[in-house]
């Protein structure tokens, strides 16, 4: 069935947001116990430049569009949850995902960068030297997640994070998207995005390994340049590996972020899951309303899902 649509999402504030082949929606308890659903109609920007739609370039662009939609959902989701006050500007949106840039490039590229300049002389080995510098990078992001696992807020978005898995594990498996069905699934997924940032990690090393040894501000500069790249290449992975009938390897390339995710998602409580099940049926309804939604084969059993 090769038209079947892969669905996935993220977790945000008290709710879990959703996305389809042509809509998303981002499902949010309120204080008040209801649930707020804000749907949103897809326009991908591979549709108006199908060039972007050539492997591992997909990969790149998918990032950004990721990155903007999941900004927008934790916008909502804490204006809905935390009263108007609490949604930002488009200003400060701005500032927002440009403050996450320069994190992720210090924590992830300069960091790793700096640090390896104090064993390099110890290590002939190009190879050697590169997965030193993974195996640097790997160890700040696991540490990373491991303490911001102890935050009670993050906990919360984890344990949606949870139900979110649980939610699409159940729709793939073909049965109904009910609480007690969603709730005896595993919240491990393969597509998970935890599983794409280890990726993208262990891919960097591999990519950079073509460039041999320079010196700190150019191995910055390069691995800045090729993050594009490893993106879109770590796309691709991520895509083979959540097939079920994937290669072994692939299979194995996801094992580390699988076992991640026992950190980086929490057991949800039934109102979560009903939270995750909401912003499910809401994408799938739009999707199969779609003009085009009769393309999309849904997983066996689930065509009333929506």
């Amino acid at each position: 069935m090769s038209n079947q649509y892969n669905y996935g999402g993220q977790a945000v504030i008290e709710g879990v947001m959703m996305r389809g082949r042509y809509s998303a929606a981002v499902a949010v308890r309120k204080q008040d116990q209801s649930i707020s659903i804000l749907h949103q109609d897809l326009k991908p920007w591979s549709d108006r430049f199908p060039l972007l739609k050539k492997p591992v370039i997909r990969g790149a662009v998918a990032l950004v569009e990721t990155l903007i939609m999941g900004i927008k959902s934790l916008n909502y989701s804490a204006s809905e949850y935390g009263g108007e006050e609490e949604q930002l500007t488009a200003k400060e949106l701005v500032l927002t995902m440009g403050f996450a840039l320069v994190l992720t490039v210090a924590l992830f590229i300069v960091l790793p960068a700096f640090l390896l300049r104090f064993v390099q002389s110890y290590i002939s080995s190009n190879i050697i030297l590169n997965l030193v510098e993974g195996l640097i990078k790997v160890s700040f992001f696991v540490l990373y997640i491991a303490g911001i696992s102890w935050m009670e807020d993050i906990k919360r978005v984890f344990a949606y994070h949870g139900a979110e898995h649980k939610a699409i594990n159940c729709y793939e498996a073909g049965e109904e998207l009910t609480v007690e069905n969603v709730a005896k699934h595993s919240r491990v997924h393969a597509r998970c995005g935890t599983n794409f940032l280890l990726i993208v990690l262990f891919t960097s090393v591999f990519v950079f390994s073509f460039f041999g040894r320079p010196p700190f501000l150019q191995r910055v500069l390069i691995h800045v340049a090729i993050m594009p790249l490893v993106a879109g290449l770590s796309y691709e992975l991520i895509r083979k590996a959540g097939q079920k009938d994937c290669h072994p390897i692939f299979r194995w390339l996801a094992r580390p972020g699988m076992l991640l995710q026992g950190l980086t998602t929490k057991e949800p409580d039934h109102s979560q899951i009903e939270v995750a099940i909401s912003a499910l049926k809401a994408v799938l309804a739009r999707d199969m309303a779609h003009p085009e939604g009769k393309k999309v084969v849904p997983f066996p059993n689930n065509e009333t899902t929506a």
